[in-house]
């Protein structure tokens, strides 16, 4: 970890600058920003709103960010995510604009049921990129954890899951988060950005790869499995919509293809569509790796709530009101869950006659036999 400097400045504030960069630009088309390309900031574009405004990205970041001061909990998050969307909290100038429908629809579930674990939509058609745009801050939240030993991969892995599953709950949006969190501890780590891109989805394919529940959703990702023939795709095989899959894509094909901050961002941009979401999604990558010095003094000087965005990124860890009171229960859970899956297994074994079911059956019995047992040895060791 580049341990001088503070991750969550570098990386909220990479995040929201990229945002700002894009919102003027949103939806326009790649053949006119290669005519008109966006070089600095701007204002009045798409949406009538002065330079330096961000969008829900860095409004949904920094509410994420707010509710990880009490730690982890996703009722905790959902509330905060209330407050932005109905009472213009975490906006840049008090009221709430471009938003996307999953959000909308999955914060009004929520304000109804109060269960925030099941009020993101789960059909494939909901995976768009509003889940991925503001994990960023949980992804932090996780590797200082890690870090420190307060928490297992695999419960980091369950925390991101679980955040963006309160908008976006198919697992191909589920994956998108996790993938962009081993990322994010790789660029924390690594001294070359395309090492650390490379690193960091190895690890992330390799941890999912051992299950056969995620292969199918895994093959949406099947280009990012080699990064040296990825970073080298013309940029007209690169697509910008607001699909998480196409965002995780464009985001990581211009931080493979840049070598600074500004230029990263701003590739982002000038690749047109979904520009700020995806400006934001590479520009928080971009702002860990780099650092906040690397931002451009003039794009921060025109950021809306700069000063106050800056003073909300600390690590939520530290907080008087910080309690791990949540993810304290999560070795059990996992237990519970495990057994939970040997007596599902054992009923289906009872009850099946054919043979090659009954093989298979026996298969994930033993596979989830040796997960049980790696699980338990990995909490004796810690």
């Amino acid at each position: 970890m580049k341990k001088e400097r503070n991750m969550w400045l570098d990386g909220i504030m990479g995040l929201a600058v990229g945002d700002a960069l894009g919102v003027p630009a949103k939806f326009s088309s790649r053949d006119w920003l290669t005519e008109i390309p966006v070089n600095d900031m701007c204002g009045y574009g798409t949406h009538p709103v002065p330079k330096g405004t961000w969008s829900d990205d860095t409004s949904m970041t920094w509410a994420a960010l707010d509710s990880l001061r009490e730690g982890y909990a996703p009722n905790l998050m959902a509330d905060k995510f209330c407050e932005w969307f109905f009472a213009g909290k975490y906006t840049p100038h008090g009221r709430v604009f471009d938003y996307g429908n999953a959000t909308k629809d999955a914060l009004v579930r929520y304000r109804s049921t109060q269960n925030p674990l099941d009020c993101g939509m789960k059909d494939e058609k909901s995976n768009g990129n509003g889940a991925l745009m503001r994990i960023l801050p949980v992804c932090l939240y996780c590797y200082s954890l890690e870090k420190n030993e307060k928490l297992a991969a695999e419960d980091s892995i369950d925390i991101i899951f679980e955040a963006t599953a309160i908008t976006h709950a198919h697992l191909r949006s589920k994956l998108a988060s996790a993938l962009y969190y081993f990322v994010c501890c790789a660029v924390l780590e690594e001294d070359d950005m395309k090492t650390a891109v490379a690193d960091g989805l190895k690890k992330g394919f390799e941890f999912f790869d051992k299950t056969p529940e995620y292969a199918e959703e895994l093959k949406n990702y099947d280009r990012l499995r080699d990064i040296e023939n990825f970073a080298d795709l013309p940029h007209e095989q690169i697509q910008s919509t607001g699909y998480v899959v196409h965002s995780l894509e464009a985001a990581l094909w211009c931080l493979l293809n840049t070598n600074n901050y500004a230029d990263s961002v701003l590739e982002a941009v000038n690749l047109g569509g979904d520009t700020d979401t995806i400006a934001a999604i590479a520009g928080g990558l971009a702002g860990l790796f780099y650092g906040y010095d690397s931002i451009p003094k003039e794009w921060l000087g025109v950021l809306a709530r700069c000063k106050e965005l800056e003073a909300a990124c600390t690590d939520p860890t530290k907080a008087e009101e910080h309690s791990y009171e949540y993810i304290s229960i999560m070795p059990k859970r996992r237990l519970r869950n495990y057994t939970k899956i040997k007596l599902f297994l054992e009923t289906l074994l009872e009850k099946e006659t054919d043979i090659n079911t009954k093989t298979l059956i026996n298969y994930m019995l033993q596979k989830n036999e040796r997960s049980y047992k790696e699980y338990l040895e990995m909490l004796e060791d810690e």
